[in-house]
């Protein structure tokens, strides 16, 4: 990740002199540098509130491909910013904050990951989005939460190599029709908090309520679960669902979406195993600000950059996902 970003003092730098209406300054900028604003369902409520599109995953790489701004500001984390470039070379893209990374990302680095693509025969490979470029580039064809069971069908009868979430992994493989994975072992730092024993407690207590979860989330939890999904389709079920308390394993940025449509829903975090954290955030996401978001608009920076070698290796196994899904 550190060779395709240009790093910036901009995330240090939210103790200057700022505008005393922050939201209305970031609107300002944004049309002074022509520039959109992506945001991921993960962000504070008052980031999605000014995003030109909130979504997903899937949804925001749609959504960047179809970009005709100068200018992108990309409020999720690192990964994500990195595919909105590797889609639009020739447009400028900025993150609020470089520190923003993600430890599905972090955990599998590409030259550890060739490695381990040479030792399996060098089989298929199918990457969760949640990778660097350079991870991209040594993969066959990409995926997301929503659309991870309809790629891994795609690419055949297996075995392939999936990358890097090993709970997201085992919930495709228990899918009909799916082929045989060979599993990378990583984890996400907010998924695998969730603790499946205070989840059966909590239950006990809401006996009417649904449980919505990730699939990144452990086994033990989806075991628990009536509805596993991505994020956008816990949004959606949330929203559809008769069940009037519902509990949800995700990142509880949702919450702000759902409330916006169904704000007579009762919602409840699925609980962690400590309770002393805010577990359920995740740190990286968080670290996006208004703040700091009015700096790179302001400041172009820090801008995000792929060397042109890895983003058209990157490129393939990405259209070739957006035109599968």
């Amino acid at each position: 990740m550190a060779d395709a970003l240009l790093k910036s003092d901009a995330a240090e730098a939210v103790e200057e002199d700022l505008p005393e209406d922050l939201e209305e300054a970031i609107l300002e900028l944004k049309s002074q540098r022509n520039a959109v604003l992506l945001a991921h369902y993960y962000q504070e409520s008052e980031v999605q509130d000014l995003a030109d599109f909130v979504g997903d995953s899937l949804a925001l790489a749609q959504a960047a491909k179809q970009v005709d701004r100068d200018v992108i500001a990309f409020c999720g984390v690192n990964f994500m910013a990195e595919t909105a470039k590797i889609l639009n070379p020739k447009r400028t893209v900025v993150v609020p904050d470089l520190d923003a990374g993600c430890s599905l990302a972090d955990g599998c680095q590409a030259d550890d990951f060739r490695k381990f693509i040479d030792e399996h025969g060098r089989p298929p490979v199918l990457s969760y989005i949640n990778t660097s470029a350079e991870v991209k580039a040594l993969s066959d064809l990409i995926c997301t939460s929503s659309n991870a069971v309809e790629m891994a069908r795609a690419l055949g009868e297996g075995p392939i190599i999936f990358a890097p979430d090993r709970h997201l992994a085992r919930w495709v493989e228990q899918q009909e029709g799916t082929p045989e994975l060979i599993i990378w072992p990583g984890t996400c730092v907010v998924h695998e908090q969730f603790s499946a024993k205070r989840l059966a407690q909590l239950k006990v207590r809401h006996p009417d309520a649904e449980v919505l979860a990730h699939p990144e989330c452990d086994d033990a939890v989806l075991a628990l679960s009536d509805f596993i999904a991505s994020t956008t389709g816990i949004i959606k079920r949330a929203i559809d669902s008769p069940a009037r308390t519902l509990i949800i394993a995700t990142e509880d940025g949702v919450f702000h979406q759902i409330h916006r449509s169904a704000p007579d829903k009762e919602l409840i975090q699925a609980p962690g195993m400590d309770e002393s954290c805010a577990c359920n955030q995740c740190p990286y996401m968080r670290l996006n600000t208004l703040e700091k978001l009015y700096l790179c608009l302001r400041d172009l920076a820090p801008e995000v950059t792929v060397p042109e070698p890895i983003r058209k290796a990157a490129l393939r196994p990405i259209d070739r996902m957006l035109a599968l899904s």
